[in-house]
């Protein structure tokens, strides 16, 4: 997946993954997946994708800093 803003490009494809959490089965209505990745620049985004009644429906990147990368990679 990618996602483009003004100045960056966030594409999973191209990025390392950092950390992955998944929750349910492959096919679970509330299972999801949730990814960490840093890209070749040093900036990290979080890829979320899941079943319908999961919290994370639709498909998404969100740009994290480095300190709320550093906070998610400590909870997750």
């Amino acid at each position: 997946m990618v996602k483009t803003t003004k100045t960056k490009t966030y594409d999973t494809e191209t990025a390392t993954v950092v950390k992955k959490v998944t929750s349910g089965y492959f096919g679970d209505p509330a299972g999801y997946e949730t990814t960490m990745y840093q890209t070749p620049e040093g900036d990290f985004f979080l890829y979320t994708n899941g079943g319908e009644a999961s919290a994370f429906a639709t498909e998404k990147i969100t740009a994290y800093s480095k300190a709320n990368a550093k906070k998610w990679l400590e909870e997750n």
